[in-house]
Order: C-alpha cells, then structure tokens, then sequence
C-alpha cells in the first residue's frame, strides 16, 4: 500500500507554486473606428492611476513597447503634472507643442473576484536518487494536497485612442489583468495585449523614430 506524507511543510511550498504565477490579461473587447484609415505619428500616452509611480510605469512602458513598434509617443507625466491628466485644454496644448496625432488614455474600470473551488490532489514529489535500489523507494512517497478555496482578483481595464484633430474615438479596448504577481507585471502583460491588439487593427508603424 502506497504512502501518504502529510508534511505541512512541503504542503505549504506546494500550494504556493500552484497558486504563484505571472499576472495575464485577457483581451475582452476590441473596436476600431473603420472611417480612420491612418496611422498615428506620434501618441501621447496618459495612464490614469492612483500611484505617481504605477503611472510613471505605466507611461513609460507604454511609450516603450510602441517605439519598438515604429509609433513614435511620449509619455504625458513628462510634459504636464498629473493634476492635470483631466484638462482638456492643458493636454491639447501640450499634445500640439510635442507633435503628437493621437491620445492614448488607459484606466482602471473596476475590479472583480471569483471563487473557485480547488479539489484535493496526489502530488508526487520528484527526489534525488543515491541507487536504482533507492528509486523504489522514492517513488511510493506521495504528498496529499487537500481541496482549497481559491480567490482571484482580475482588474477590468478600458484603453481608448483618440484622433487629436477631431477628438474622435479612434479605437476602444477593455480588457480583465488577473492580479498575480507584481505591480510591474501586470502592467507589462496589460500593455503586451494592448499593443498587440492595436498592432492587429494596423494602428501602429506611422512613425521610424526609435529613441
């Protein structure tokens, strides 16, 4: 009859290597104005969050992954303060000084969590072996891992790009991030998907300037 180990130990250090991932973001809707038939030249990028430096972040990795992609854009916490990221008239203006076509403006829509039930599972755990004799031995060893309750929390983003000339919506994307991981992961695997997303409906590539 096989062995069951009940060590709370390893138990702990398995559970957490389940439940430990990096953050993923879902794309869960994606709109493009069909009567826009350009690309940006140049985007400014304004992240509407709570922490100064999650919004650095944000901006500046978003700048970042769009110059890779041939769009030139800039990040709007270095041309104007973050009291002003709602003033119409104070982004316009700046937009006009620093040439930018386009505005791009992310934010936090809500959040939500959901429950899932985990059911018990039989984990094996790997081992050093000295001999084949003690491999036998090793292998009849088994960690029972018991059912949980698993709490996840996903944020549910909304990016939208407007023309800078008319105001127009240009494209509109939301999206759910599982909050796993780092602040900076999941805003790196946010703005992955954002700019796959705008890379597929040919938004990008107006601009060479790769600074």
């Amino acid at each position: 009859m096989k062995k069951i180990m009940r060590n709370s130990l390893g138990l702990g250090f398995l559970v957490s290597l389940m439940i430990t991932a990096c953050a993923t973001t879902i794309l869960t809707s994606d709109w493009k104005d069909p009567a826009y038939q350009k690309q940006p030249e140049k985007i400014m990028v304004i992240g509407v969050a709570k922490k100064s430096i999650n919004k650095r972040i944000f901006e500046d990795e978003f700048v970042r992954q769009l110059k890779i992609r041939g769009t030139d854009a800039i990040a709007s916490y270095r041309v104007m303060s973050d009291k002003k990221q709602n003033d119409h008239t104070v982004i316009a203006t700046k937009m006009k000084e620093h040439g930018a076509d386009a505005l791009l403006i992310s934010r936090l829509v809500s959040k939500k969590t959901v429950h899932t039930y985990m059911p018990a599972k039989v984990y094996h755990p790997p081992e050093k072996y000295g001999s084949w004799r003690d491999y036998y031995g090793y292998g009849s060893d088994e960690v029972l891992i018991p059912g949980y309750m698993a709490e996840d929390e996903y944020a549910l983003m909304e990016s939208n790009l407007y023309n800078a000339g008319s105001d127009k919506i240009i494209w509109s994307a939301t999206s759910e991030t599982e909050m796993l991981g780092t602040d900076l992961e999941q805003i790196k695997s946010y703005i992955g998907i954002m700019v796959k997303a705008l890379e597929d409906q040919k938004l990008l590539g107006g601009s060479s300037h790769l600074d």
